[in-house]
C-alpha cells in the first residue's frame, strides 16, 4: 500500500501528554474548549489507519455529530477511504474502521470487538454503556479506552477518575485539564465566563473540578457522615425502617433510622434474589430492631405489592408508601432539610454517599413542577429508602430517647461489604 501523508490536528502540550502516556485506560477531566475532540478523533484515526477497529461514543446521536464532523475532515484526505454517512463509519483501505456511536441505549453497543474506544462526555452517559457493553468489547483485542468529559459531580466518571490517581490501578491514568491549558483560548474569554457564571458552574465547566453535591438537592452530605457510639444501649431505642423495593434492575434497600439519635444505623442493599428471600431479609431486619416493640416500617408498594403482602401476612406492621410526584417531593424535601440544618447523621457508605451527592432536581417544562431522580446510569435506591425512614420519624410524636451531645462525628463502624449488598454491624 503506498504511503499517504495525513494531516492530523496539531496537539498542544496537554494533549501530547495524553497521547504519549502508555496507560491502557485514560481519564481526562477537561474544561470546555480544552480540545478533547481533536485529540480523541486523532487517536481513533491513528488506530484505524493501522487496521484496527475504533469507536467514538457520545451520550446521544446529536452530540456525536461533533466527533463525526472531525472524523470526516480527516478521512477525506486518505485515498480509498469509504465514508458511510448513514452508519457514521469510515472504512480505510487497510481494513481499519472508525465509527461514531450513541450511548443512548447501552445494549446497542454490545457485540463488537474494539481496539480503541473514545467515550466523549462520558459523565453524561449511563454507566452501563461502559460496564455492560464497551468494557467487554475490549477484552478479546486487549483494546484501550479513553474517558473524556467535563465533570458532573461524583458520579461513575468521578469514580473512574479516582482509579487513575490510585497507584494500585496500574492500567489507569488520570488528568485534570482546565480550559486555560488550551493555549488557543484567550484569557479574557475565560475571565468573562468567570464573571458571568455561578461559581459552581464555572469551577465545573472551566476548571474541570468535581464539585461535591453537584446534583443540587442534598448539601453537606460528607458533613453528615457519622457512626453510632458503641456504648449506647441501642436495643432500647426506637426505630423507623424505610424499604425501597427493587424494580427492574434496581436494588432493594433497607434503611434503619434511630429516632432519638436521628441517625442512620443500618443499611442493607441487594438485588437479583427471589421475592420470598427479599421478604425474609426485610423481616429479619424488622425483628432485629423491633425490641420492646419500638420499630415501625415504611415500604414503597408501587412496583412490588407481593413483598408487601408477604410481610403483612407474617404480621409485620407495614405502612405502605405510595409514590407519586407529590409524595416523593414531600419526602425528599424533608430529607433535604435534614441535611441543610445538620439534623441527620448517616453511615460512611460509598454507594449511599454517591447517590446522595448525585441526586438531581429538574424542573418540568410544561407543569413547572420539580422532578427528583438519579442521573442517567445511576441508582437512587439508598436515597429513597433513607427518605422513607426519615419521613416516618416525622410522624412519631415523642421519641423514647432524647439525642445526647454525641450527635456530631462519631467513631467509624466496621463495615462488611459483600457482592450481594452492604451491611453495617452495630
Amino acid at each position: 500500500m503506498p504511503t499517504v501523508d495525513v494531516v492530523l490536528p496539531s496537539l498542544h502540550i496537554g494533549q501530547r501528554k495524553v497521547v504519549d502516556n502508555p496507560a491502557r485506560f485514560k481519564c481526562l477531566a477537561c474544561g470546555r474548549r480544552w480540545g478533547k475532540t481533536r485529540v480523541g478523533t486523532a487517536l481513533d484515526i491513528e488506530v484505524a489507519l493501522k487496521g484496527g477497529r475504533a469507536w467514538w461514543v457520545a451520550p446521544s446521536y446529536k452530540m456525536g455529530a461533533v466527533g463525526w464532523r472531525l472524523v470526516k475532515e480527516l478521512a477525506i484526505q486518505i485515498p480509498g477511504a469509504n465514508i458511510s454517512l448513514g452508519d457514521r463509519m469510515v472504512t480505510f483501505p487497510g481494513g481499519g474502521t472508525v465509527q461514531v456511536r450513541s450511548a443512548d441505549d447501552p445494549d446497542s453497543l454490545r457485540g463488537e470487538g474494539l481496539d480503541l474506544c473514545i467515550m466523549d462526555e462520558c459523565a453524561f452517559m449511563k454507566e452501563e454503556a461502559w460496564t455492560h457493553a464497551i468494557r467487554p468489547a475490549l477484552s478479546d483485542r486487549q483494546g484501550r479506552a479513553i474517558f473524556i468529559s467535563t465533570p458532573k459531580g461524583h458520579n461513575w466518571f468521578y469514580r473512574l477518575f479516582q482509579r487513575g490517581l490510585d497507584p494500585e490501578y496500574t492500567e489507569y491514568y488520570s488528568w485534570q485539564f482546565p480550559t486555560s491549558d488550551n493555549p488557543f483560548i484567550a484569557d479574557e474569554e475565560i475571565e468573562a465566563a468567570r464573571a458571568t457564571l455561578p461559581d459552581r458552574i464555572f469551577r465545573q465547566e472551566y476548571l474541570a473540578e468535581f464539585i461535591a453535591d453537584a446534583g443540587g438537592v442534598f448539601r453537606g452530605v460528607m458533613d453528615a457522615v457519622g457512626a453510632i457510639p458503641q456504648d449506647e444501649a441501642l436495643a432500647e431505642h426506637q426505630y423507623v425502617i424505610g424499604v425501597d423495593l427493587a424494580k427492574h434492575n434496581d436494588f432493594t434497600v433497607i434503611a434503619v433510622v434511630d429516632i432519638g439519635l436521628k441517625a442512620l444505623v443500618y443499611l442493607d442493599r441487594f438485588n437479583k434474589i427471589d421475592l420470598l428471600i427479599q421478604a425474609q431479609r426485610i423481616e429479619g431486619a424488622f425483628k432485629r430492631f423491633n425490641t420492646f416493640r419500638r420499630c415501625s416500617m415504611i415500604v414503597e408498594r408501587n412496583y412490588n405489592e407481593t413483598v408487601v403482602e408477604i410481610l403483612q401476612a407474617r404480621g409485620i406492621p407495614v405502612q405502605p408508601f405510595i409514590t407519586t410526584n407529590a409524595s416523593k417531593t414531600s419526602a425528599i424535601g424533608r430529607l433535604e432539610r435534614a441535611f441543610d440544618y445538620d439534623e441527620i447523621s448517616i453511615l460512611n457508605d460509598p454507594v449511599l454517599i454517591a447517590e446522595l451527592q448525585a441526586y438531581e432536581a429538574i424542573r418540568l417544562p410544561n407543569s413547572g413542577l420539580m422532578r427528583y431522580s438519579a442521573p442517567d446510569g445511576m441508582h437512587d435506591d439508598t436515597v429513597m429508602a433513607l427518605a422513607f425512614a426519615w419521613n416516618g420519624i416525622q410522624n412519631v410524636a415523642s421519641p423514647l430517647i432524647v439525642p445526647p451531645a454525641t450527635k456530631s462525628k462519631w467513631a467509624e463502624v466496621n463495615g462488611n461489604n459483600g457482592a450481594s449488598g452492604s451491611k453495617w454491624k452495630i
